[in-house]
């Protein structure tokens, strides 16, 4: 059997005055698209932030082919992993095309300028993502789902075996949802490893090979799409009523939350007296 790519053991993670998760033990392997999900708060940005080494884990091991995370000098880390966060802020003026060279950097001096390779892989990277016409733009004037693909193509011109997407879709409408979890399947089909922290359910059971579920402190369930996302276990994670179904035409699964009546009546009663009915 092949050799884990990311190996975590007996992890914990949170801040000082606080312990989110614990007890977590994941090998993660070559190629896999892996979607992390859970309620909110229930750790799966602390828990990406950890393992990159963006926050200090609480207890436990994280190794990067081997490699302990604490061994791993900076750049080293930023030729393994690349890291697309939650909100990214782009300075005023910066174009698309400078934002992904900046994905360049771990393989620069500090006193180098990029090259015609570097420039040439960056714009490889735009083209791929559909931004290559963005190049001479400024980030400022590009659409959400427009900015969300020139920051996926800086972290593909980093040109790293892994690749940590956090909420990549948040705030996206469905089209460019759909588009990035395509991205995400076609590079772990080319070889890389992709951790992605999601809140649609329905595409991650759809594109996603791996499921981590978070929840009530630890990792609650960890498989395949079909596995996971089953009612008892979803309805238990997210302290709702869960329904999950499989569409007849697509095989996909559909999840979906239900409202009992006595929580629909209460609603209905509340909103009479808020419209003044």
């Amino acid at each position: 059997m092949a050799e884990p790519i990311i190996e975590i053991t007996d992890l914990a993670v949170g801040y000082s005055a606080r312990q989110i998760l614990s007890d977590v033990n994941i090998d993660i392997y070559k190629g896999e698209l892996i979607g992390i999900i859970g309620p909110n708060g229930a750790g799966k940005s602390t828990f990406l932030k950890t393992i990159r080494g963006l926050l200090p884990k609480l207890e436990g091991s994280v190794k990067f082919l081997g490699k302990k995370i604490e061994r791993l000098p900076e750049k080293e880390f930023a030729r393994t992993v690349a890291y697309l966060q939650q909100h990214v802020e782009v300075g005023f003026g910066y174009t698309g095309k400078e934002v992904v060279l900046a994905g360049r950097y771990p393989y620069m001096s500090w006193w180098q300028s990029e090259t015609d390779r570097d420039e040439e892989i960056a714009m490889e990277c735009m083209e791929y993502t559909g931004t290559a016409e963005l190049a001479d733009r400024p980030v400022s004037e590009v659409s959400g789902g427009q900015k969300q693909r020139i920051l996926l193509a800086k972290v593909l011109a980093q040109q790293t075996p892994i690749l940590f997407l956090d909420e990549p879709t948040t705030g996206l409408d469905m089209v460019y949802q759909e588009e990035i979890f395509r991205f995400a399947q076609e590079l772990s089909r080319m070889g890389k490893t992709v951790l992605m922290v999601v809140h649609e359910l329905n595409l991650a059971s759809k594109y996603c090979d791996r499921i981590l579920l978070l929840g009530k402190g630890k990792l609650l369930a960890d498989g395949k799409p079909k596995d996971v996302f089953t009612e008892e276990l979803l309805s238990y994670a997210y302290e709702a009523d869960v329904e999950v179904a499989k569409n007849a035409n697509t095989d996909s699964l559909e999840i979906t939350t239900k409202i009992n009546e006595l929580s629909s009546k209460k609603r209905r009663d509340l909103l009479k007296k808020i419209c003044n009915e």
